[in-house]
Parts: structure tokens; C-alpha cells; sequence
């Protein structure tokens, strides 16, 4: 099955502030950053999409052409726990420094770790293998479609620091 995975567009969040589970809303040039998506995404017919159920995904679905996708909590981003909304430098944990160390293991305080956002995504992989789909679009979260390609084999675990995050509106394609 081929799996093209789509992350959201910008949000209105400013630069430096922590969010994840969030349910933040889009940033004013989501309509052009959105028919870029779209553009990319046209000419291929999809058997199923799938969305995280976060506002910057649904929208970016919706506007793509797929109001009715499935929403999954499973595609979520990362819970960023008690950080969450807040300015990364005004953070006041001391747990905040071991995570910048070895976010791909350490989960921020309250909330979610790289391995449990991996068993999400893996578990959603896995409960889609099973659907007899050829082709299908997922909206969600950088988190996801880094777990995704994880998932896919594109990228080696042990290399994590080399991981970058697809850009706002980026599409990554696997195969499962």
C-alpha cells in the first residue's frame, strides 16, 4: 500500500512556543500555502484518507478535497505535557534541558515521549495494513510522518539526531 503523508500548514502559533496536542488554528496564508498541497497532491486518486483530528489538519484536509477524511487520535502530534502553549525559554522545568538532550526518548513532564507517539503511529500503521487500499492520504503533524518514516524504514532510529521535521505543507510517500 502506498501512504502519502501530509503535514498541516503553518499555524498562528509565533515562533518558540511549545505546542503539540494543542488544537491550534492555521495562519492567514493557509490558503496559499493549502493550494500548494492540493497542486501537489492532484492527479493522484486516493482509496481512503485519514486526519488527525486537530484543527490544522482537518483544514488542510478539507481543503484538499477530503471534508469526510477518518480522524484518528492515533495521528496526533506529540502531547507536550505541561508545556504546552508556553515559550520554550520561559519553560521552567529543569526536566526541559534532559529533553533537549534526548527527545527521541525523554517525555516531556505531563505528557508524551518520541517511543509513545511511535506506538500510536505504528499501531495506526499496522491497524492499516489490514484495510485493502491501495493508495491512501494522511493529514496530521511532523511527529507523525518523522514516526511514519520510521515505520517505513526510510530513516535509522539510531540516526535520530539527522531526523529533520518535513516542512509545514511537506509530503512524505511510503511504503507499508
Amino acid at each position: 500500500m502506498r501512504v502519502y503523508l501530509v503535514r498541516h500548514t503553518r499555524t498562528e502559533v509565533p515562533p518558540g512556543i511549545c505546542y503539540g496536542w494543542s488544537d491550534v488554528d492555521v495562519a492567514d496564508t493557509f490558503e496559499q500555502e493549502a493550494a500548494e498541497v492540493r497542486r501537489r497532491l492532484s492527479g493522484t486518486a486516493f482509496d481512503h484518507a485519514y486526519t488527525s483530528p486537530l484543527q490544522r489538519a482537518v483544514k488542510l484536509a478539507t481543503y484538499c478535497g477530503y471534508a469526510h477524511a477518518t480522524r484518528d487520535d492515533r495521528l496526533k502530534e506529540m502531547n507536550m505535557g505541561t508545556w504546552e502553549m508556553l515559550p520554550y525559554d520561559e519553560i521552567d522545568d529543569p526536566h526541559l534541558q534532559e529533553w533537549y538532550k534526548d527527545y527521541m526518548h525523554l517525555p516531556a513532564t505531563g505528557g508524551e515521549g518520541f517511543p509513545d507517539l511511535r506506538r500510536r503511529v505504528d499501531n495506526f500503521l499496522d491497524s492499516l495494513r489490514t484495510q485493502p487500499y491501495q493508495r491512501v492520504v494522511i493529514f496530521a503533524h511532523g511527529g507523525v510522518l518523522m514516526a511514519a518514516g520510521l515505520y517505513a524504514g526510510l530513516w535509522e532510529e539510531e540516526r535520530y539526531s539527522e531526523l529533520h521535521i518535513p516542512p509545514f505543507g511537506g509530503i512524505i510517500e511510503i511504503e507499508i
